[in-house]
């Protein structure tokens, strides 16, 4: 497999977006749901484009495990990871980016992020000695439950989960499509 200055360039940008969980942020405002959507866009090869957010992000979660923060934390962890594979192959089939479709796109994955990750804190709840456990929770009740953290402060519309997809989105496709007219070759040839 030729590696091309393009794959680097995709690659480091959704790892820096990894690593930026590390840096203060409002609750749940992460780059996941914008990692996933633009590495699934833009990576040639599709086992590349599912790998690379996941080992990004894995590479966080064990450096948030290893300095005392929470970094992996039970079983609805794997429907986080399941979520970002699912919005990847939403980006895989996104085609040309622009505006208005990435927008979709990312509000897309945002609702398919959602639904795949409380379903696991769902699932969690049902396992004794998950964190997540708590016998009779409803899968009505858990999602919402996690309504404010999909908005979390109704008054504030974009400083949850919601606004962490936009604003990620935005900023992976927005400066790589300014990288591209000042560096053709980070076009995709289709090869």
């Amino acid at each position: 497999m030729k590696i091309t200055n393009r794959f680097w360039v995709i690659t480091i940008m959704i790892l820096l977006a990894a690593l930026s969980r590390i840096l203060p942020h409002p609750y749940n405002f992460t780059p996941l749901v914008g990692m996933a959507l633009f590495s699934g866009a833009t990576l040639n090869k599709k086992w590349l484009a599912y790998l690379v957010p996941v080992a990004a992000y894995l590479v966080s979660d064990v450096f948030f495990s290893l300095t005392g923060t929470t970094g992996f934390y039970g079983i609805s962890q794997l429907f986080v990871y399941g979520g970002m594979l699912l919005v990847t192959a939403l980006g895989t089939t996104m085609g040309q980016p622009k505006a208005l479709k990435v927008l979709g796109y990312s509000l897309t994955g945002s609702a398919i992020f959602w639904i795949v990750s409380n379903f696991g804190t769902w699932v969690g709840s049902t396992i004794p000695g998950s964190i997540e456990y708590e016998p009779g929770l409803s899968l009505g009740m858990t999602y919402l439950r996690a309504l404010p953290f999909y908005n979390q402060f109704s008054n504030q519309l974009f400083l949850g989960a919601f606004g962490g997809d936009l604003f990620y989105t935005t900023i992976l496709f927005g400066i790589y499509a300014l990288a591209q007219k000042t560096y053709p070759s980070l076009r995709y040839s289709g090869a």
